[in-house]
């Protein structure tokens, strides 16, 4: 079994700073493409920012510019250094990491986070 534990999530002023981490533990073989996402109240999950394991990166509009995101392949990490916080950042963070377990067998699945709550005050 997978298990990705996110954190760095809090409160801050805008055009503050928060710097997210996500951890990922259990029988990895290798993680392909990691991503955030992020849930505002009442709205849909959105992704905002996918890297992959050649560390190529895309990032949704609203946020580019201001967040950067990075991996650590020798720890299966993956952050989300957020810049310049608006109040329509404020959401439910998300990591999701497309992983390859060796155990019993190899096979690619998607895991999610528990999620981290980033509130951005006007």
């Amino acid at each position: 079994q997978v298990q990705l534990v996110e954190s760095g999530g809090g409160l801050v002023q805008a055009g503050g700073s928060l710097k997210l981490s996500c951890a990922a533990s259990g029988s990895i073989f290798s993680i392909n493409t990691m991503r955030w996402y992020r849930q505002a109240s009442g709205k849909e999950r959105d992704l905002v920012a996918e890297i992959t394991r050649g560390s190529s990166t895309n990032y949704a509009d609203s946020v580019k510019g201001r967040f950067t995101i990075s991996r650590d392949n020798a720890k299966n990490a993956v952050y989300l250094q957020m810049n310049s916080l608006k109040p329509d950042d404020t959401a439910v963070y998300y990591c999701n990491c497309e992983v390859t377990v060796s155990s019993p067998w190899f096979r690619t699945s998607n895991y999610w986070g528990q999620g981290t709550q980033v509130t951005v005050s006007s």
